[in-house]
């Protein structure tokens, strides 16, 4: 019920009263990984960073004072954290400390993480077989799927990011996640073509299709997280978009009031789903708003 009256609250003032403060906070614990994704601009290959416990409690403490309630811890790849004997889990538990609701993290799945204590876990699912590793590199797809079987955690749902090279594999990948008892749903979002990644953007054209392709099959009942009114936006970039809703904290610490991609002039091509859904939810859209509810408050 805490959830819920925070959720109410927050819309209420942005939506009547005009008050941007962030729900949820993208925080970026390290840029080390151990894939090298065709796609990615946060890994540092050369000289990987990773925060510091202190400097980590001092980023959701400021991010709470904000408002932010909900938090999503992201890499690099996040399981590689560690100080001394503090490992990722312990993180979790200082977002709690701090007063977050929830705390997510989001994974490659390259490495075992069974016993997890993050609330929900997102797995970076680029495709079935192939398609995953032409993106991510070979053998990722195979680790992929055996760590998720093997770490019992209730909440596992995975994130496609379609582009150039996968997008004939949405159809496939949706049902592999309808029929594997391990994952609860799919979240779809497309490439935004960061420097250095624009040939992995997906043509408009090519786009729609697969939006339509992803909203016939959520009607038929497949777990597609995406709300039908925010794909629906996504098949453009003509709407209002509310990326103040989510604060983010890079891995060199840049404090940044939303998305990144208006600082990498970006946004006339984005592809970050939430935000189609964010105004979907402002415009009063019910199965947006029940779609939003069921990720927050069920978490």
């Amino acid at each position: 019920m805490k959830k819920f009256f925070h959720l109410a609250g927050w819309f209420l003032k942005a939506r009547f009263l005009g008050r941007q403060a962030p729900l949820q906070t993208v925080l970026f614990i390290n840029d080390e990984c151990d894939l090298a994704c065709l796609h990615c601009n946060i890994h540092n290959k050369k000289n990987p960073r990773t925060k510091s416990y202190q400097t980590i409690r001092e980023e959701l403490e400021y991010s709470h004072a904000l408002g932010s309630r909900f938090v999503d811890f992201e890499g690099g790849e996040p399981f590689l954290w560690r100080e001394g004997d503090r490992r990722f889990d312990d993180l979790v538990g200082l977002a709690r400390e701090v007063g977050f609701y929830s705390a997510t993290v989001t994974t490659n799945a390259q490495r075992p993480f069974p016993g997890c204590k993050a609330d929900s876990v997102w797995v970076s699912l680029d495709g079935l077989g192939g398609h995953h590793d032409r993106v991510r590199g070979r053998g990722a797809f195979e680790r992929l799927v055996k760590n998720v079987e093997t770490c019992g955690h209730p909440r596992v749902s995975a994130n496609m990011v379609v582009n150039s090279l996968n997008y004939p594999s949405v159809a496939e990948t949706i049902e592999f996640v309808a029929k594997n008892p391990f994952l609860k749903s799919i979240s779809i979002n497309f490439h935004t073509p960061f420097a250095g990644t624009e040939k992995l953007f997906l043509d408009w054209p090519a786009r729609r299709e697969v939006i339509d392709l992803v909203i016939g099959l959520k009607k038929k009942g497949r777990p597609v997280m995406n709300s039908v009114s925010g794909l629906k936006l996504m098949k453009g970039t003509e709407y209002v978009k509310r990326c103040w809703v989510t604060n983010f904290i890079m891995p060199d610490g840049t404090r940044l009031p939303e998305c990144q991609g208006r600082v990498s002039q970006v946004c006339d091509r984005c592809g970050f789903c939430m935000a189609g859904e964010m105004n979907s939810v402002f415009s009063f859209k019910p199965d947006t708003i029940l779609a939003g509810l069921g990720l927050r408050v069920g978490s």
